[in-house]
């Protein structure tokens, strides 16, 4: 049986011939579906291609009983329900990269029209007018660029900016010091540094709970009266309300959005309203080098996919054969346990990461473990747009060198994935290991643990005295927290005690501020996994 595909967005016509060719898939093109329309074609779908309109929602999934890919035309996966498609074995795949120089220029482009008031004077003209005086702008040259995140897209911007004869301040936890000079940017440790002094601010950060709102009324406050923004990246990284309210009392001079929180934006948005804001309907990927790009790259993604079974870029799997998934396959969420464990731990500026593979897990091809640690360990830098396929290409704009060796003989166990993180002279590290078919944590900092890989694992370095185990106990059981499991050890008697608890809740910040209270308790970190 042929199977069938559905374009359910409009991709360019290249992308549609990709997968057309040679009558090996029957290609359908409708778009502007509404969910109740793809539940009733669903079921005979074999894979369906979406850019950012189409929703594919947990019902659509749910009756896609031979759904095998969702492609994305795109980057972005807001529009699917990534842990639903998981749970239905179907893969999701995106388009990484087809649309980077396009939003790099759009964020540039809108960078002019808030220095000039293009739009504005553009209206002006039009409706009759010719107010010269009224559309004074500012120039780019010496002005003060704040970037907030130097991805791909800040990356490029950046260079932009510079070649217009900006000061290009950058802020990025996750991006090395020498990426930054090789970028020519001034890299800021605290983000009020950057909101200070910049001219413009304009923001590259995906969607995190870290970064919701990370302009808000109170940082919008300490930015320079007469500031202007650019957001080209995610909806929600804004406090759109306070942006409204600070255009209006001038505070912020201008500013220009692409996207949104609700998109497409309420017709009753306050954001209508400000002269001082220019308003584009999520027009970054929107250029015809960029649409064709993503097209051809998803189309073939799925093409293979359907009917060859090779997986490129994969959101939700690695791009892996069968028989080589079902050798590795414990290794991976493993890997990316670790890697995420190790990066609640080290420094946020790393320079380099090496993964070094003992055992028998030497005798098959670790790219993909790589992978799926680089995966886990840049999930706070880069959120969910952060995959297997992806990973690589994000850790090196930060300017993390990654590496990996390999010890041949067994030692201890029987295969051992140690990850170690380096910054500044500083060097951390977390090793694990199968006990049978259980991953276990076996080292923290080449100390020797055993603790489980998931949930909330409390780390503690404390004085090794008498009482110390039964007063973590109970500052623990004061605050309702049950431990799960528990592991010691020590450098040696009376020394420095190393400490960690799997619980079953995740600590309070009052909790946490009572045990680093204690003169005893060197330490205390919370690990989400």
């Amino acid at each position: 049986m042929t199977p069938k595909v559905l374009i359910a967005d409009a991709i360019s016509a290249r992308g549609v011939e990709e997968l057309s060719r040679d009558g090996a898939l029957e290609v359908t093109v409708k778009t502007g579906l509404t969910e109740d329309q793809l539940v009733d074609l669903a079921p005979d779908l074999s894979a369906i291609v979406v850019r950012s309109e189409t929703k594919i929602t947990a019902k659509i999934l749910n009756a896609g009983t031979r759904l095998r890919v969702i492609g994305r035309a795109g980057v972005g996966i807001d529009n699917v329900d990534l842990e639903t498609a998981t749970r239905r074995g179907v893969i999701v795949m995106n388009a990484p990269g087809g649309n980077t120089v396009s939003t790099a220029e759009h964020a540039f482009s809108l960078l002019l029209s808030v220095a000039r008031k293009i739009p504005q004077a553009d209206a002006s003209v039009r409706g009759g007018n010719w107010k010269r005086k009224d559309f004074e702008g500012v120039e780019l040259y010496n002005k003060t660029l704040g970037v907030i995140g130097m991805g791909r897209i800040g990356s490029e911007l950046s260079r932009r900016a510079i070649a217009f004869g900006m000061r290009v301040m950058a802020y990025d936890p996750y991006l090395s010091a020498a990426r930054a000079r090789s970028l020519q940017v001034e890299l800021v440790e605290e983000l009020d540094d950057l909101l200070a002094s910049a001219d413009f601010i304009s923001l590259h950060t995906p969607l995190t709970n870290e970064t919701k709102h990370i302009v808000d009324l109170a940082r919008i406050q300490k930015m320079k009266r007469g500031v202007r923004i650019i957001n080209c990246a995610r909806g929600g990284l804004i406090d759109e309300d306070a942006l409204a309210k600070a255009l209006q009392d001038r505070h912020v001079a201008a500013a220009a959005l692409d996207v949104f929180e609700q998109e497409p934006l309420p017709n009753d948005s306050p954001l209508r309203s400000a002269p001082n804001l220019v308003l584009t309907p999520h027009l970054g990927a929107s250029t015809a080098e960029a649409q064709e790009s993503v097209g051809i790259e998803i189309a073939q993604s799925v093409r293979a996919a359907l009917l060859e079974g090779t997986i490129r870029n994969a959101v939700n799997m690695p791009s892996l054969d069968a028989k080589t998934l079902s050798i590795i396959g414990p290794h991976l969420r493993f890997g990316e346990k670790l890697g995420k464990f190790l990066s609640q731990v080290a420094p946020k500026r790393v320079d380099t990461l090496n993964i070094n593979y003992s055992g028998k897990v030497n005798e098959v091809d670790t790219t993909a473990i790589t992978r799926a640690v680089l995966k886990g360990f840049l999930q706070l830098a880069g959120g969910n747009e952060v995959n297997e396929v992806n990973a690589p290409a994000f850790a090196e704009s930060l300017g993390l060198k990654v590496t990996e060796s390999r010890l041949s003989s067994l030692g201890d166990y029987t295969d051992l994935l140690e990850l170690s993180a380096k910054a500044e002279g500083k060097s951390v590290s977390v090793g694990g290991a199968f006990f049978g078919a259980t991953p276990r944590i076996v080292s923290i900092n080449a100390r020797p643990v055993e603790a489980r890989p998931h949930g909330v694992v409390l780390v503690l370095e404390n004085t090794d005295r008498p009482g110390m185990v039964g007063r973590i106990g109970s500052l623990l059981g004061d605050h309702g927290v049950n431990i799960a499991t528990m592991s010691l050890s020590r450098n040696e008697a009376g020394g420095t005690a190393l400490t960690v608890l799997n619980l079953d809740a995740t600590p309070s910040a009052e909790l946490l501020k009572e045990i680093r209270a204690s003169g005893d308790i060197h330490s205390a970190q919370v690990i989400e996994l």
